[in-house]
């Protein structure tokens, strides 16, 4: 049930949602002849949704939270427990190959996850993420099936398929690997000061190796980085909602 509440609070704080339901309570006080508030209540819903689109602000949103941990470029030589891919999304009935079964994230996450381990192939490369539908095959098993197509071996892969989300992979790798484990840690970007967190909370020691960044710095000039778009809207949905998943990891840890 909390898990419904805390993932369902999530999308309606999002800019669409929050825009929106400004604007239909803007009619709604003009339709009661509250023409002032309607109309300002309206306006601030559209201001809401107008800024959330552009470039300029989703980028400087999103940016942060994807620079604080840099690129991942080689493992270090020693002293590390696994290599650990955090799930994401796929589509387990697609009729389409094992890497395309996989959304965006998780497949960058994984080739990611596979360029690191090929540096110290001993390792075990650990797929960690289920599904919040009981109906939907665990995202782990994605990974492990792409993972064997491109030369990962049986006994070098680790499938966690049971934690829903990022505090429970996180205790399910300590299981796994022992309380204190050194482990390189790839997630998203955006996605990485969370897992970070987590982690260590977990009493773990994460490596960081981000991937999958949605910044894309060098078109802060370019006149249509400054015209309202659905990609933008997606950034700044993604930085809002990372900004709360901080927080939600803060009450719970203080709990």
């Amino acid at each position: 049930m909390y898990d419904t509440i805390k993932v369902l609070a999530s999308q309606l704080l999002m800019p669409l949602p929050v825009s929106l339901g400004l604007m239909a309570s803007g009619l709604a006080l003009m339709a009661w002849r509250c023409r002032r508030a309607g109309v300002a209540a309206a306006a601030i819903g559209l201001a809401i949704l107008v800024l959330a689109s552009l470039g300029g602000v989703a980028e400087r949103l999103l940016g942060p939270l994807e620079a604080r941990h840099p690129a991942l470029e080689a493992l270090p030589e020693e002293g590390l427990a696994a290599v650990v891919v955090l799930g994401g999304g796929w589509r387990p009935e697609a009729p389409r190959s094992s890497v395309s079964r996989l959304n965006d994230s998780s497949a960058i996450r994984l080739m990611e996850g596979i360029r690191l381990w090929r540096q110290s192939p001993e390792l075990p490369l650990v797929v960690t993420g289920a599904s919040r539908d009981p109906d939907i095959a665990p995202v782990a098993r994605g990974y492990a099936a792409a993972a064997a197509e491109l030369g990962v071996p049986e006994g070098r892969l680790m499938v966690l398929d049971w934690p829903t989300d990022t505090g429970l992979e996180a205790q399910a790798v300590r299981e796994a690997l022992g309380e204190g484990a050194r482990v390189v840690l790839v997630t998203s970007a955006s996605h990485m000061p969370r897992s970070m967190r987590h982690f260590r909370q977990a009493g773990l020691e994460p490596l960081a190796a981000p991937t999958h960044y949605l910044t894309q710095h060098d078109q802060g000039g370019q006149l249509r980085h400054w015209v309202p778009s659905a990609t933008h809207l997606r950034k700044s949905e993604r930085a809002l909602y990372e900004a709360l998943g901080l927080l939600a990891v803060g009450w719970e840890h203080e709990d």
